[in-house]
């Protein structure tokens, strides 16, 4: 019963630290796709030139 505990806990941990990578690589690259497309939509913007700007 020891030995299961201990391997279970064993490939729970080996699980983890391989998963830490790929999470951590996917959680950058969406914010490196968010920045940009928060960019992009700065410098492109709506150009409505009869908008007031307001909606009330």
């Amino acid at each position: 019963m020891l030995w299961a505990i201990i391997v279970l806990l064993c490939v729970v941990w080996v699980v983890s630290v391989v998963l830490k990578f790929f999470v951590g690589g996917l959680i950058h690259l969406l914010l490196v796709v968010a920045v940009i497309a928060f960019i992009y939509n700065f410098l492109t913007g709506r150009k409505n030139p009869g908008d007031s700007g307001s909606d009330l």
